[in-house]
């Protein structure tokens, strides 16, 4: 089928316009969330506990409910030692348990930004700071 120069023009700038339309659509945006600084004393109390409170951890780890109990009075006791291991960091539970890349928490888990956050106080030695 031949069609004129005028309806071949049509389907071709309809063809055109359609595939623009579809072109956004495989645009990805990557967000990249920071490292932590590795020079940056982290603290337990202002650095640490808020991603607990954020998270809404405390919702199920409070006191008379599941284990560890993330309560700003009795976090940081029922953290350390059980759950952080200062000579492998990355295997401490409280890093890797709720970590982003884990299947085993099904709720509340960390950012990549938190988990490192987290990795990063482990590594400075856990401090009740």
């Amino acid at each position: 089928m031949d069609y004129p120069t005028s309806a071949r023009n049509f389907l071709i700038y309809a063809f055109t316009l359609v595939l623009l339309m579809f072109l956004p659509s495989c645009q990805y945006e990557f967000i990249e969330e920071d490292a932590p600084d590795p020079n940056k004393e982290y603290s337990f109390k202002d650095d640490i506990l808020p991603i607990f409170e954020a998270k809404s951890c405390t919702s199920c780890h409070r006191s008379g409910s599941t284990y560890p109990d993330l309560t700003p009075t009795n976090a940081y006791n029922s953290i350390v030692p059980n759950l952080v291991n200062l000579s492998n960091p990355e295997s401490s539970k409280i890093y890797s348990y709720p970590h982003p890349a884990t299947t085993t928490h099904g709720f509340q888990k960390y950012s990549t930004a938190q988990a490192n956050i987290i990795l990063e106080w482990i590594k400075q030695g856990a401090i009740n700071n």
